[in-house]
């Protein structure tokens, strides 16, 4: 053999004395509590549903706990949890919106066909009453529309979307979901909510031989000052994937409550900006 073989040999791998590898599988139980909560919500959903009215009206009026039970409890004892008060507190709050959307028909009736049409025929029905709510309540304290639409009807929309988006960043060890929860609900509020109501009102004034026109009013400097504010917030995201700090939601304590007085003054600078533009005390862009 050549010098060149025998160094080429010497790069064959080869046998040691141990002829066994002994492989030691850990679970992570960070993950697996994430994914038995995934399963868990899983089977509850397979579970949503009702198959008669007069199950949905003893829901209704039935004062139930929360769903989530505290760190550590086992399924069967979260279910047995007793109600809190906060529950009985927001049970009597919230009982005549339960009580009103008891009338749908059951998840049974036709696939759920009939129930979810009627719905979305509610939730459309509850948002142009709280439209109008708001209208008349801001008319009564001498508020623009404009004004109670950004400081009541947004916020009113906005604190579902919030507590979804808590949900999401407890279940999940990234912010994907919450951050993604957060976005794409305002994109279906902007392109659906505007762009579906913009154009069945065109519609229908091309059918009654109108032209339908929308006075801009303070919507561009509100957009304007939204997208700032927007990407404001997204820098701070950025910064926050600093090692020290090591993700865009929680970490340490300060960094944490920064962030927070920081967002909160972004929202209240947002609604005061807007405010003082719509009663002409700030310069405008049209």
């Amino acid at each position: 053999m050549t010098e060149e073989e025998k160094i080429a040999l010497l790069g064959k791998p080869k046998l040691g004395n141990a002829t066994r590898a002994q492989i030691r599988i850990k679970e992570n139980k960070e993950y697996k509590n994430m994914v038995d909560k995934l399963v868990k919500k899983a089977n509850a959903s397979m579970l949503v549903g009702t198959s008669s009215w007069k199950e949905q009206f003893s829901e209704a009026i039935t004062v139930q706990a929360g769903d989530e039970g505290e760190d550590g409890e086992e399924g069967e004892e979260a279910e047995e949890k007793l109600p809190s008060c906060m529950d009985y507190v927001m049970h009597f709050v919230t009982v005549i919106w339960k009580v009103m959307f008891a009338f749908i028909p059951p998840t049974d009736i036709m696939k759920g066909y009939p129930s979810f049409v009627i719905s979305i025929i509610g939730i459309g029905l509850l948002t142009a009453f709280i439209g109008d709510l708001a209208s008349h309540f801001g008319c009564s304290i001498g508020l623009k529309d404009t004004v109670t639409a950004i400081a009541f009807v947004a916020l009113g929309t906005s604190v579902p979307d919030t507590f979804a988006s808590k949900v999401a960043a407890q279940q999940d060890p990234y912010a994907d979901a919450s951050v993604g929860n957060v976005t794409g609900s305002n994109a279906v509020n902007v392109f659906l909510g505007i762009g579906i109501a913009w154009t069945m009102a065109a519609i229908y004034h091309n059918v009654q031989g109108n032209d339908f026109i929308v006075l801009p009013g303070n919507l561009a400097f509100s957009v304007t000052l939204f997208c700032i504010e927007a990407l404001l917030a997204i820098l701070i995201m950025m910064l926050r994937r600093h090692p020290k700090i090591g993700g865009e939601l929680g970490g340490p304590y300060i960094p944490k409550l920064l962030t927070t007085l920081f967002l909160v003054f972004l929202w209240v600078f947002y609604v005061l900006m807007s405010t003082l533009e719509a009663y002409h005390l700030l310069p405008s862009f049209t």
